[in-house]
């Protein structure tokens, strides 16, 4: 399978996008050489927990997250924080393998503005075909905008089986005026929605599943877990191939071509560890600098503040199996504001129940996040050393637009927690759980203070790698994808998406690799 010039394409990274890349392209005829971190197994080698339609189940078993979270990776979420875990994925599947399973798109408006930062071919006429190709959609799938028979299965979870805080904000949300919008993948869908799920028969079904399973007995497709890349090689200004460790052996793979398909945080440590990012950081480090590019600036995710609902136990989690969330809520700040710039989330278990067995069935939530995010971060390396976990700092409500939008979105959401339908499932008052939140809660610079000090992310990292103009100074790759500068690179993931969208990533990242597919040389 491989020739003295070794791989036609080597893919570093078998998560959302790598795998729907690699595959694609094999399948398209070139030899591909998928290379990953992390484990390499079957889909029926799957720890259990992890299939199961709450991933807290699997976050809180220690043999579950030592197989497939990378451990030692934290980030600071504000500038009033200290760094706490961020759960990413490892392992043959990525973060799909571990996320929250929502297979929501974001709306093609966000693709109107890629293209109006310099985007071109990412319009949603162009994107749309994959978003349908990539998706079984149980519920819609025939019609125009959706996909049959596609590698990620996509399902609702009835309404008679939602669970009791998912009624109670559709409910309350409906009442105070949110439109119900039953596909909220649907084009031009805003208001109350039941999430879209990508599982079948109530088990996750990961990238992994959807696309490598059936891949495996290519012939042109080869997959290498417990496969870290340190760095890439090079030939004059083309990149050639990566150095990969292997139990602690460091070997040379070549190919003609290389895409990073390693996440929103690994595949900037990479280009960094290989001379490619920020001058001043890398020389700090006594890394050569190959290319002066903004590698790892412009990080954001979504940030998400929470009202406890302490619930009557008739209400609360039945089982830890019993799904943790089915409705959203996707909602404009103010009359000038884009559509879909907030979201509210239902919590049928919440934040408190996890880290407490004793409550665990009992403590429920209402989530409101920031899901048009203003603010920019950042991702540093602090060693060369690949086994030395890059820094995050978030920097999340750093821009004033995010703080005020969720300061307003806070105190709507207390509204709507005050609704009947949710007084008919709580226990006692919401002050008792909220006791912080409601001292400051008509006090704007103590309010701003308590969401900085509290607010967490949802996981959604994205735009270290960020793809515009090639004059743009913030653009890294091209709307190719390809390395500014460097021949013979790209990187494929949702690194680059301009923004974080107005939606979980995960959909959004398989379609990039869909895509790329189709535009590799």
């Amino acid at each position: 399978m491989v020739t003295e010039t070794g791989w036609d394409l080597i893919v570093v990274g078998a998560g959302s996008a790598g795998a729907a890349l690699a595959v694609r392209s094999a399948e398209k005829g070139k030899r591909v050489l998928l290379v990953e971190a992390g484990p390499n197994y079957r889909s029926a080698q799957m720890h259990e927990a992890w299939r199961s339609p709450n991933p807290i189940r699997a976050l809180l078993d220690p043999t579950a997250t030592e197989q497939l979270v990378w451990a030692g990776l934290d980030a600071a979420r504000t500038e009033k924080q200290s760094h706490t875990p961020y759960w990413r994925g490892r392992g043959v599947g990525g973060s799909s393998s571990i996320n929250g399973q929502i297979a929501i798109r974001p709306p093609m408006a966000d693709f109107d503005d890629w293209v109006a930062s310099g985007c071109t071919g990412w319009a949603p006429t162009d994107v749309l075909p994959y978003f349908a190709k990539l998706e079984d959609d149980e519920e819609y799938g025939d019609e125009p905008y959706h996909g049959r028979g596609g590698p990620t299965p996509v399902y609702r979870t009835p309404q008679e089986h939602w669970g009791s805080v998912d009624t109670a904000l559709s409910r309350a949300a409906q009442a105070a005026g949110h439109a119900w919008a039953p596909d909220v993948n649907a084009p031009g869908a805003f208001g109350v929605s039941p999430y879209p799920i990508n599982s079948r028969h109530q088990r996750r079904v990961s990238v992994n599943d959807g696309y490598l399973e059936g891949a495996r007995d290519c012939s042109n497709l080869t997959i290498r877990g417990d496969a870290t890349v340190d760095k890439l090689t090079f030939s004059g200004n083309r990149v050639n191939g990566v150095q990969v460790i292997v139990d602690g052996v460091a070997s040379i793979e070549q190919a003609d071509e290389v895409v990073l398909s390693a996440g929103a945080i690994h595949s900037p440590a990479i280009l960094m560890r290989s001379g490619i990012g920020p001058a001043s950081d890398l020389r700090a480090l006594d890394i050569g600098v190959r290319q002066n590019l903004p590698v790892g600036r412009g990080f954001q995710d979504h940030p998400m503040a929470v009202v406890s609902i302490p619930l009557i136990e008739e209400a609360g989690i039945q089982s830890s199996d019993d799904r943790h969330t089915n409705v959203c809520v996707r909602y404009r700040s103010g009359a000038h504001a884009p559509e879909g710039d907030m979201m509210f989330v239902s919590q049928n278990q919440n934040v408190v129940a996890m880290a407490n067995p004793d409550m665990r069935s009992l403590a429920g939530a209402f989530g409101v996040w920031v899901n048009q995010a203003h603010s920019r971060g950042e991702l540093t390396l602090t060693s060369a050393d690949f086994a030395v976990q890059p820094q995050i700092h978030s920097r999340m409500l750093s821009d004033e637009r995010d703080l005020s939008r969720l300061r307003d979105g806070i105190r709507a959401l207390v509204e709507l927690a005050r609704d009947p339908a949710v007084g008919s499932i709580t226990h006692g008052a919401l002050e008792s759980e909220n006791g912080a939140l409601f001292a400051v809660l008509d006090n704007d610079s103590e309010l701003d203070d308590y969401l900085l000090s509290t607010a967490s992310d949802v996981q959604h990292a994205t735009s270290t790698c960020r793809m515009g103009a090639i004059d743009d100074a913030d653009t890294v790759v091209d709307p190719s994808c390809r390395v500014l500068g460097i021949d013979r690179l790209r990187v494929v993931d949702a690194s680059i998406f301009p923004t974080v969208p107005r939606a979980n990533t995960n959909l959004t990242a398989i379609m990039v690799g869909e895509v790329m597919a189709d535009r590799l040389d």
